[in-house]
């Protein structure tokens, strides 16, 4: 008898916690379901290890004690302010599109804006235009392509959103947020 998957759906038990070590394990299988190289053991160690100094930020998203999700940011101070690179959101495959990065974005925002930071960046890969969707909902607009720079020569969109600073992200945000309760 073959296994019948059932739906994803949306879990108010899912908290936003700071990444720690006891995550590392699954986030690595995460990672191996999300990329044909992910991250190892001792890269996510290295990475955690900077949090609070080196301007790293990583969450959890938890249902119960169970790993669905997590997030990194570095935040990288310049003249003019601070600017910011999304490392990573990444989300167990079951937990897709229930709003799950939506609050890990979320989160890393309001960090981010605490920091200081007056624009945030990323890199997402050009056949994710789910993922495109999502950033363009934080104010994140195209800017660009590095070429082949995922596995198997996949192009990378470049993301910039420069409007965390303003004072009016903070309602985007609320509003997100609201969003993501009501759905």
């Amino acid at each position: 008898m073959n296994a019948v998957r059932l739906p994803a759906t949306r879990s108010s038990e899912t908290r936003i916690v700071p990444m720690s070590r006891r995550h590392i394990p699954r986030a690595v299988e995460l990672e191996t379901q999300a990329y044909p190289r992910g991250w190892s053991r001792s890269v996510f160690r290295s990475e955690l290890d900077q949090v609070g100094r080196g301007g790293r930020r990583y969450l959890a998203a938890v249902d119960g004690r169970r790993l669905v999700g997590y997030a990194g940011l570095w935040v990288v101070a310049g003249t003019g302010g601070s600017e910011a690179h999304i490392t990573n959101v990444v989300v167990d495959p079951d937990r897709r599109r229930c709003g799950v990065a939506t609050r890990l974005l979320i989160a890393l925002a309001r960090e981010a804006r605490a920091s200081g930071v007056t624009g945030w960046t990323l890199e997402v890969r050009a056949s994710a235009t789910g993922a495109q969707d999502l950033y363009r909902k934080f104010g994140f607009a195209p800017a660009g392509v590095r070429k082949a720079y995922y596995e198997q020569g996949e192009d990378a969109v470049v993301m910039w959103c420069h409007s965390i600073g303003d004072d009016g992200y903070d309602h985007l945000l609320n509003q997100l947020e609201l969003e993501e309760q009501g759905a």
